[in-house]
Formats: C-alpha cells, sequence, structure tokens
C-alpha cells in the first residue's frame, strides 16, 4: 500500500468524521433551561441523570468524534503522507 493510498483513506475518513460530527452536533438539545430554571424546576430527574439517557451518549459519541477530528487534521497536515 503506498502513501498517496494511505492518504486518500485518511482524507475520506476524515470527511465521513467531519460530516458525523456535523449531524451528531445538530442532533443534541440546547443547554438553556429556559424559564424554569428561575423556579427551580431544571433540577429535574431527567436532567440529573442525562448522562445515561440519549442525549448523554450523543454527548459521548461527540467527544470522540471530535478526538478523531482532531487526529486526522494532524495526521492529514504533517508531511510524512507525502
Amino acid at each position: 500500500m503506498g502513501m498517496s493510498t494511505l492518504k486518500l483513506i485518511a482524507t475520506i475518513l476524515y470527511i465521513v468524521v467531519c460530516i458525523a460530527l456535523i449531524i451528531v452536533v445538530l442532533m443534541q438539545e440546547g443547554k438553556t433551561s429556559g424559564l424554569g430554571a428561575i423556579g427551580g424546576a431544571a433540577d429535574t430527574y431527567w436532567s440529573k441523570n442525562k448522562g445515561r439517557s440519549s442525549q448523554g451518549m450523543m454527548i459521548k459519541v461527540t467527544r470522540v468524534l471530535a478526538a478523531v477530528f482532531i487526529v486526522l487534521s494532524v495526521v492529514l497536515c504533517t508531511s510524512w503522507l507525502d
């Protein structure tokens, strides 16, 4: 496998990670709790257990995709793949 093939694979993976990161970020809910925060209604069971919910999973996926994005950015910017 030549270096140009590795760069092509890394570039394709980079594009896929970029698109996936955009989609996951857009699917997440906002951090604002609205007017419920004034009366203390924002501190509910749902807000305390968000880490175990689908939103918690989305945050974890976002972190992993962001880390892969950063690593691929560094790899593609270095000259050893040329």
